[in-house]
Protein backbone atom coordinates (compact mmCIF):
# COMPACT_ATOMS: atom_id res chain seq x y z
CA UNK A 1 0.00 0.00 0.00
CA UNK A 2 0.97 3.72 -1.12
CA UNK A 3 1.92 5.68 1.86
CA UNK A 4 1.18 9.33 1.61
CA UNK A 5 3.00 11.77 4.57
CA UNK A 6 3.22 15.68 5.04
CA UNK A 7 5.87 17.68 6.45
CA UNK A 8 5.42 20.67 7.76
CA UNK A 9 7.84 23.75 7.27
CA UNK A 10 7.75 27.03 7.99
CA UNK A 11 4.73 28.77 6.68
CA UNK A 12 4.69 25.92 3.97
CA UNK A 13 3.70 22.51 3.97
CA UNK A 14 4.86 19.30 1.08
CA UNK A 15 2.96 16.56 0.59
CA UNK A 16 5.08 13.29 0.04
CA UNK A 17 4.67 9.62 -1.36
CA UNK A 18 6.48 6.85 0.35
CA UNK A 19 7.94 4.72 -2.37
CA UNK A 20 10.26 1.61 -2.63
CA UNK A 21 13.66 3.69 -2.15
CA UNK A 22 12.19 7.01 -0.14
CA UNK A 23 10.26 9.36 -0.41
CA UNK A 24 8.69 11.67 -3.26
CA UNK A 25 7.73 15.31 -2.71
CA UNK A 26 4.40 15.79 -4.68
CA UNK A 27 3.30 18.50 -3.60
CA UNK A 28 3.51 21.91 -2.20
CA UNK A 29 1.02 24.32 -0.06
CA UNK A 30 1.23 27.51 2.22
CA UNK A 31 2.42 31.04 1.27
CA UNK A 32 5.60 31.32 2.92
CA UNK A 33 8.60 33.29 0.08
CA UNK A 34 10.99 30.38 1.72
CA UNK A 35 10.60 26.53 0.88
CA UNK A 36 13.90 23.93 1.92
CA UNK A 37 13.10 20.91 1.23
CA UNK A 38 14.02 18.24 4.16
CA UNK A 39 16.41 15.62 3.30
CA UNK A 40 14.28 12.97 5.37
CA UNK A 41 10.88 12.77 6.68
CA UNK A 42 9.84 10.33 9.63
CA UNK A 43 13.80 8.38 9.16
CA UNK A 44 13.12 8.41 5.42
CA UNK A 45 15.20 9.91 2.89
CA UNK A 46 13.86 12.60 0.39
CA UNK A 47 14.87 10.96 -3.10
CA UNK A 48 12.81 12.62 -5.92
CA UNK A 49 10.51 15.66 -6.23
CA UNK A 50 7.38 14.28 -9.02
CA UNK A 51 6.52 15.66 -11.94
CA UNK A 52 4.28 18.96 -11.63
CA UNK A 53 5.32 19.12 -7.84
CA UNK A 54 5.18 22.90 -7.44
CA UNK A 55 3.31 23.68 -10.67
CA UNK A 56 1.97 27.06 -10.21
CA UNK A 57 3.27 27.99 -6.69
CA UNK A 58 3.30 31.76 -6.93
CA UNK A 59 4.54 32.67 -3.24
CA UNK A 60 7.75 30.99 -3.57
CA UNK A 61 10.72 33.43 -4.14
CA UNK A 62 13.48 30.36 -3.57
CA UNK A 63 13.82 26.65 -3.16
CA UNK A 64 15.94 24.63 -1.24
CA UNK A 65 16.30 20.96 -2.66
CA UNK A 66 18.61 18.59 -0.14
CA UNK A 67 21.73 16.31 -1.42
CA UNK A 68 19.44 13.26 -1.43
CA UNK A 69 17.17 14.49 -4.20
CA UNK A 70 18.38 11.99 -7.37
CA UNK A 71 15.60 13.11 -9.84
CA UNK A 72 13.24 15.99 -10.61
CA UNK A 73 10.21 15.52 -12.75
CA UNK A 74 8.74 16.79 -15.63
CA UNK A 75 7.20 20.69 -15.28
CA UNK A 76 7.91 20.61 -11.40
CA UNK A 77 8.62 23.62 -10.99
CA UNK A 78 6.98 25.28 -14.13
CA UNK A 79 4.62 28.83 -13.76
CA UNK A 80 6.50 29.84 -10.74
CA UNK A 81 6.39 33.37 -11.36
CA UNK A 82 7.68 34.21 -8.50
CA UNK A 83 10.65 32.14 -8.21
CA UNK A 84 14.32 34.03 -8.26
CA UNK A 85 16.33 31.20 -6.35
CA UNK A 86 16.36 27.43 -6.64
CA UNK A 87 19.78 25.85 -5.16
CA UNK A 88 20.03 21.90 -6.52
CA UNK A 89 21.36 19.41 -5.69
CA UNK A 90 25.03 18.64 -6.73
CA UNK A 91 23.95 14.38 -7.23
CA UNK A 92 20.48 15.13 -9.34
CA UNK A 93 21.01 12.17 -11.35
CA UNK A 94 17.34 12.52 -13.81
CA UNK A 95 16.29 16.21 -14.93
CA UNK A 96 13.04 16.75 -16.40
CA UNK A 97 11.63 18.95 -19.38
CA UNK A 98 10.85 22.26 -18.83
CA UNK A 99 11.23 22.12 -15.63
CA UNK A 100 11.44 26.35 -15.05
CA UNK A 101 9.01 26.88 -18.01
CA UNK A 102 7.67 30.53 -17.11
CA UNK A 103 9.35 31.41 -14.57
CA UNK A 104 10.77 34.29 -15.79
CA UNK A 105 11.48 36.21 -12.31
CA UNK A 106 14.31 33.34 -12.22
CA UNK A 107 18.13 34.74 -11.10
CA UNK A 108 20.43 32.33 -9.87
CA UNK A 109 19.90 28.49 -9.87
CA UNK A 110 23.08 27.12 -7.56
CA UNK A 111 24.03 24.38 -6.15
CA UNK A 112 25.32 23.29 -2.87
CA UNK A 113 28.16 20.78 -3.09
CA UNK A 114 28.14 17.48 -0.58
CA UNK A 115 31.86 17.78 0.15
CA UNK A 116 32.47 21.32 1.28
CA UNK A 117 28.65 22.85 1.02
CA UNK A 118 30.42 25.67 -1.84
CA UNK A 119 28.06 26.28 -4.67
CA UNK A 120 28.96 27.48 -8.18
CA UNK A 121 30.10 31.08 -8.48
CA UNK A 122 27.67 34.01 -8.51
CA UNK A 123 28.70 34.03 -12.65
CA UNK A 124 27.62 30.40 -13.14
CA UNK A 125 24.57 30.72 -11.41
CA UNK A 126 23.31 33.95 -13.08
CA UNK A 127 24.34 32.19 -16.38
CA UNK A 128 23.03 29.14 -15.90
CA UNK A 129 19.69 30.56 -14.90
CA UNK A 130 19.39 32.51 -18.27
CA UNK A 131 20.28 29.32 -19.67
CA UNK A 132 16.90 27.81 -18.83
CA UNK A 133 15.13 30.81 -18.90
CA UNK A 134 16.33 33.05 -21.97
CA UNK A 135 18.14 30.42 -24.45
CA UNK A 136 15.98 27.59 -23.85
CA UNK A 137 19.26 25.47 -22.74
CA UNK A 138 18.25 23.36 -20.56
CA UNK A 139 20.45 20.64 -21.92
CA UNK A 140 22.85 22.70 -19.73
CA UNK A 141 21.30 21.92 -16.59
CA UNK A 142 23.76 19.43 -15.92
CA UNK A 143 25.33 19.78 -12.59
CA UNK A 144 28.27 17.14 -12.64
CA UNK A 145 29.57 19.91 -15.99
CA UNK A 146 28.15 22.77 -14.90
CA UNK A 147 31.09 25.31 -14.64
CA UNK A 148 33.59 23.50 -16.57
CA UNK A 149 35.30 25.08 -19.50
CA UNK A 150 33.21 22.92 -21.81
CA UNK A 151 29.88 24.35 -20.18
CA UNK A 152 31.19 27.63 -20.58
CA UNK A 153 31.92 26.75 -24.57
CA UNK A 154 28.62 25.11 -24.64
CA UNK A 155 26.32 28.49 -22.90
CA UNK A 156 28.68 30.68 -25.45
CA UNK A 157 27.86 28.76 -28.54
CA UNK A 158 24.11 28.72 -27.67
CA UNK A 159 24.61 32.90 -27.52
CA UNK A 160 26.00 33.43 -30.35
CA UNK A 161 23.33 31.22 -32.13
CA UNK A 162 21.36 33.22 -30.54
CA UNK A 163 22.88 36.61 -31.34
CA UNK A 164 23.21 35.84 -34.98
CA UNK A 165 19.71 34.79 -35.58
CA UNK A 166 18.07 37.48 -38.41
CA UNK A 167 15.92 39.65 -36.22
CA UNK A 168 12.96 39.02 -38.52
CA UNK A 169 13.05 35.36 -36.98
CA UNK A 170 9.76 34.64 -35.68
CA UNK A 171 7.49 36.98 -37.10
CA UNK A 172 5.86 35.06 -39.38
CA UNK A 173 4.70 32.80 -36.39
CA UNK A 174 3.23 36.28 -34.73
CA UNK A 175 1.17 37.70 -37.80
CA UNK A 176 -0.41 33.74 -38.45
CA UNK A 177 -0.90 33.89 -34.65
CA UNK A 178 -2.52 37.25 -34.25
CA UNK A 179 -2.84 39.94 -31.70
CA UNK A 180 -5.00 37.32 -29.38
CA UNK A 181 -1.75 35.51 -28.75
CA UNK A 182 1.29 38.19 -29.10
CA UNK A 183 -0.50 41.62 -28.45
CA UNK A 184 0.99 43.35 -31.54
CA UNK A 185 2.22 42.19 -35.31
CA UNK A 186 3.77 45.45 -35.69
CA UNK A 187 6.97 44.42 -37.26
CA UNK A 188 8.89 47.36 -35.96
CA UNK A 189 8.08 46.53 -32.49
CA UNK A 190 8.94 42.72 -32.69
CA UNK A 191 12.21 43.96 -34.51
CA UNK A 192 12.70 46.22 -31.56
CA UNK A 193 12.04 43.36 -28.90
CA UNK A 194 14.29 40.96 -30.66
CA UNK A 195 17.25 43.70 -30.25
CA UNK A 196 16.50 44.13 -26.81
CA UNK A 197 16.83 40.47 -26.35
CA UNK A 198 20.08 40.78 -27.96
CA UNK A 199 21.34 43.62 -25.79
CA UNK A 200 20.33 42.07 -22.39
CA UNK A 201 22.16 38.79 -22.93
CA UNK A 202 25.43 40.55 -24.05
CA UNK A 203 25.29 42.82 -21.08
CA UNK A 204 24.24 40.03 -18.47
CA UNK A 205 27.09 38.27 -20.30
CA UNK A 206 29.34 40.58 -20.23
CA UNK A 207 28.93 41.61 -16.32
CA UNK A 208 28.98 37.97 -15.49
CA UNK A 209 32.33 36.87 -17.54
CA UNK A 210 33.36 33.79 -16.23
CA UNK A 211 34.95 31.91 -18.69
CA UNK A 212 34.62 34.25 -21.52
CA UNK A 213 36.78 34.41 -24.61
CA UNK A 214 38.09 38.09 -25.86
CA UNK A 215 36.90 37.01 -28.75
CA UNK A 216 33.08 36.74 -27.79
CA UNK A 217 33.55 39.63 -25.42
CA UNK A 218 34.48 41.97 -28.61
CA UNK A 219 31.41 41.10 -30.73
CA UNK A 220 28.79 41.35 -27.40
CA UNK A 221 30.28 44.83 -26.88
CA UNK A 222 30.68 45.93 -30.76
CA UNK A 223 26.84 44.94 -30.72
CA UNK A 224 26.07 47.31 -27.42
CA UNK A 225 28.09 49.82 -29.30
CA UNK A 226 26.46 49.37 -32.62
CA UNK A 227 22.64 49.85 -30.79
CA UNK A 228 23.49 52.68 -28.12
CA UNK A 229 22.30 56.94 -28.32
CA UNK A 230 22.57 58.58 -31.63
CA UNK A 231 22.73 54.58 -33.79
CA UNK A 232 20.26 53.74 -36.38
CA UNK A 233 18.68 51.90 -33.56
CA UNK A 234 19.13 52.45 -30.00
CA UNK A 235 18.01 49.35 -27.69
CA UNK A 236 21.19 49.72 -25.75
CA UNK A 237 20.40 52.85 -24.24
CA UNK A 238 16.67 52.26 -23.96
CA UNK A 239 17.41 48.96 -21.75
CA UNK A 240 19.41 50.65 -19.89
CA UNK A 241 17.02 53.78 -19.87
CA UNK A 242 14.18 51.98 -19.39
CA UNK A 243 15.17 48.76 -17.55
CA UNK A 244 18.47 49.52 -15.64
CA UNK A 245 18.32 53.26 -14.41
CA UNK A 246 18.39 52.14 -10.78
CA UNK A 247 21.43 49.55 -11.55
CA UNK A 248 24.91 51.06 -11.47
CA UNK A 249 26.34 48.40 -12.61
CA UNK A 250 24.96 48.60 -15.62
CA UNK A 251 25.60 51.77 -15.72
CA UNK A 252 29.51 51.05 -15.11
CA UNK A 253 29.22 48.65 -17.79
CA UNK A 254 27.75 50.93 -20.27
CA UNK A 255 30.41 53.97 -19.82
CA UNK A 256 33.31 51.20 -19.63
CA UNK A 257 32.58 49.58 -23.47
CA UNK A 258 32.12 52.95 -24.74
CA UNK A 259 28.39 53.49 -25.34
CA UNK A 260 28.62 57.32 -24.46
CA UNK A 261 31.07 59.93 -26.12
CA UNK A 262 31.00 63.40 -26.72
CA UNK A 263 28.61 63.02 -29.42
CA UNK A 264 25.43 61.32 -27.77
CA UNK A 265 25.86 62.70 -24.01
CA UNK A 266 24.22 65.50 -24.19
CA UNK A 267 21.02 63.31 -25.85
CA UNK A 268 21.04 61.29 -23.14
CA UNK A 269 21.44 63.60 -20.34
CA UNK A 270 18.46 64.76 -22.18
CA UNK A 271 16.30 61.55 -22.55
CA UNK A 272 16.57 61.40 -18.46
CA UNK A 273 15.04 64.48 -17.95
CA UNK A 274 14.68 64.55 -13.95
CA UNK A 275 13.49 60.79 -13.72
CA UNK A 276 16.84 59.40 -13.26
CA UNK A 277 18.67 61.84 -10.71
CA UNK A 278 21.72 59.17 -9.53
CA UNK A 279 21.62 57.79 -13.05
CA UNK A 280 21.75 61.28 -14.06
CA UNK A 281 24.45 62.59 -12.11
CA UNK A 282 26.68 60.13 -12.31
CA UNK A 283 26.64 60.30 -16.41
CA UNK A 284 27.09 64.34 -15.56
CA UNK A 285 30.61 63.55 -13.70
CA UNK A 286 31.72 61.04 -16.40
CA UNK A 287 31.02 63.98 -18.56
CA UNK A 288 33.02 66.37 -16.54
CA UNK A 289 35.49 64.10 -16.16
CA UNK A 290 36.11 64.31 -20.05
CA UNK A 291 34.91 60.58 -20.86
CA UNK A 292 38.32 58.88 -20.32
CA UNK A 293 40.19 59.53 -16.56
CA UNK A 294 41.96 56.32 -15.64
CA UNK A 295 40.78 55.96 -12.29
CA UNK A 296 36.92 57.32 -13.05
CA UNK A 297 35.29 54.47 -11.72
CA UNK A 298 36.90 54.80 -8.30
CA UNK A 299 36.47 58.32 -8.00
CA UNK A 300 32.59 58.30 -8.52
CA UNK A 301 31.10 57.87 -5.32
CA UNK A 302 28.39 60.06 -4.99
Amino acid sequence: MIRSLEYQGAGYYLTLQEEKDGLTVTGCGGNAPVVEVPESVEGKQVIAVAKKAFLSRKHIRELILPQTILSIGDWAFAYCGKLEKVVLPEGVEEIGKAIFVNCQALQQVNCLKAENGHGWSEDVSHLLATAVKELEAYYLLEPATVGKQEWFAKWDARLYAVMEEDDHEGYQKQVLCGEEDYGSTDLEAFLAEKRKKKVRLSMLRLRYAEGLTEELRAYLTGYLQAHTKGCASEETWLVLLQERAQDRESWELFLGIGCADRTNMEAMLADMGEECPEMKAYFLRYQAQKLGYEDFFAGLEL
